[in-house]
């Protein structure tokens, strides 16, 4: 992975040049990349994803998909921009902070998805930005799951342990919820939106996204299955 820094005009991006190429056939890096207009006028929007940001699903190449996300405001906040961020420099965004972190943890083997891309435009002192990163083929949330009652006990011990490997890479995942992990169809774990995560020594915030985890768990699950989900989830924490 070659993460590497374009400006044109008053865009910014920071892209894994092994990802995009200037070959022929292959998405040129350029801020209209980071539309949805872009894809939209070539017919290769295969599906959204919910939430306050409108993640697009994109057939990015014939084998690949890739899912755009941009970057929008919740809470009260929202109410005054949506979209509209403070710029303190490029390196400072939400955008570029989370890529150069993605792809620190990719890199070590850590089950997050590829990334391919973000972009920062600048307005002023404000910017607004997107990511792009690779859809992992037939992956469903975890809270789905749960909802179905279709998370069986190896499932479980397999979410605490992946859990356990990120936290022992140091990641604080500020958003840790049923929402944010996907399952492939080997069963095997997957944790997304890393946005204004961070790595850290070891301390409280560890036991914090557990218990964010155990909120979330709560809505998505039956209150009486809610204790033996997370017993479950803590055993493959303890013992991975």
């Amino acid at each position: 992975m070659r993460l590497t820094a374009l400006r044109q005009k008053n865009s910014l991006m920071l892209h894994d040049a092994d990802s995009l190429s200037d070959a022929p056939g292959s998405h040129k890096i350029q801020p209209r990349l980071f539309t949805a207009d872009y894809w939209r006028q070539q017919a290769l929007v295969v599906g959204e994803a919910p939430g306050r940001g409108s993640s697009l699903f994109l057939q990015a190449t014939p084998s690949q998909q890739w899912v755009l996300r941009p970057y929008r405001r919740g809470g009260m906040v929202a109410k005054l921009s949506e979209k509209r961020y403070l710029w303190t420099g490029a390196e400072r965004t939400r955008a570029f902070q989370e890529l150069r972190l993605t792809a620190s943890l990719f890199e070590q083997g850590l089950p997050v998805p590829a990334p391919i891309a973000c972009c920062v435009t600048r307005h002023a002192l404000t910017y607004e930005a997107a990511l792009i990163t690779v859809r992992i083929p037939g992956a469903q949330a975890f809270a789905a799951l749960l909802a179905d009652d279709k998370a069986d006990n190896a499932l479980l011990t397999r979410v605490g342990a992946m859990i356990k490997r990120f936290h022992a890479a140091g990641l604080d995942h500020v958003d840790l919820n049923a929402r944010n992990i996907l399952v492939d169809p080997g069963n095997t774990p997957w944790l997304i939106d890393l946005d204004r995560c961070r790595l850290r020594p070891p301390g409280k915030w560890q036991a914090a996204n557990l218990a964010r985890l155990s909120r979330s768990v709560a809505k998505f699950s039956h209150p009486s299955q809610v204790a033996d989900v997370m017993a479950c989830i803590h055993e493959g924490y303890v013992n991975s």
